[in-house]
């Protein structure tokens, strides 16, 4: 709860005042290729995520020259199946999009996880990168737009 009321309060803020939303550790990452789900080995990562209500930026922790900047396109929540019933649940959120070379990401954010969908412009493979909060947001420097603006996203 204390995440998605940093969202909320983020996305009430004015343009460029970027705010810590919260750190994700990473915990899987698979790859989507003709059919096959291949699981690929991931080391300990932790995402940083930021927000100013109109874009998100994601860096990994203590690096913020490796931003990637996320323009927001939904902010009503993100639907999920809940378990084995099938009921639909709305979860507070925020979904986001970002395209740099030639490689469209979708970002996922909830109170709770991250999840960055790559799909490669010129190539059958999806990547899927799930991460799941792993602490409260604490007061950690923002990645800088002329940074970010150079570097490939995570």
């Amino acid at each position: 709860m204390i995440a998605f009321i940093g969202i909320a309060g983020a996305l009430v803020a004015q343009a460029g005042d970027f705010r810590h939303i919260g750190d994700f550790t990473v915990q899987s990452r698979i790859k989507i290729a003709e059919g096959q789900v291949v699981r690929m080995p991931v080391e300990p990562l932790v995402l940083s995520a930021f927000t100013d209500g109109i874009s998100v930026r994601i860096s990994t922790e203590g690096d913020p020259s490796s931003a990637s900047e996320y323009v927001i396109y939904r902010s009503d929540g993100i639907g999920r199946q809940r378990g084995n019933d099938g009921a639909l649940e709305v979860l507070p959120g925020v979904q986001a999009t970002c395209e740099r070379g030639g490689v469209l990401r979708q970002l996922r954010l909830t109170e709770e996880t991250l999840t960055i969908t790559s799909f490669p412009g010129i190539s059958n493979q999806t990547v899927i990168i799930h991460a799941v909060m792993s602490s409260p947001p604490r007061a950690t420097p923002v990645p800088a737009p002329e940074d970010s603006a150079q570097l490939s996203p995570p």
